[in-house]
């Protein structure tokens, strides 16, 4: 089960820190990946960390601004948000990937938090 938080109201060019609090014995064993999405669009990738923490990918639209981590002690993955605009005003959600797919694709994933909501103002 994982639980998204962190989430609330920024002003561009603000920064915002996101959490997902994972349970279970084999949380550390996961790849785990963020998603967002924006009212009246599909969910989107947003970036992805491996299961140790040594690899991490991002989507275009976040590279620089955004930085993934984990502290698999916690159970816990991070979403650093920096330099917010407009435009990343979403639903984000982490998951666990579960294999079957593409990284970038949601059927790869199980386990979804229930979402938390980063609205951007301009």
């Amino acid at each position: 089960q994982l639980q998204a938080s962190g989430g609330g109201l920024v002003q561009a060019g603000g920064s915002l820190r996101l959490s997902c609090a994972g349970s279970g014995r084999t949380f550390s064993s996961y790849t785990m990946s963020w998603f967002r999405q924006a009212p009246g669009t599909e969910r989107e990738f947003v970036a992805n960390i491996l299961w140790s923490g040594g690899s991490t990918y991002y989507a275009d639209s976040v590279k620089g601004r955004f930085t993934i981590s984990r502290d698999n002690a916690k159970k816990t993955v991070y979403l650093q948000m920096n330099s917010l605009t407009p435009e990343d005003t979403a639903v984000y959600y982490c998951a666990a990937y579960v294999g079957g797919s593409s990284i970038f694709t949601t059927r790869a994933y199980d386990h979804w938090g229930q979402g938390t909501l980063v609205t951007v103002s301009s």
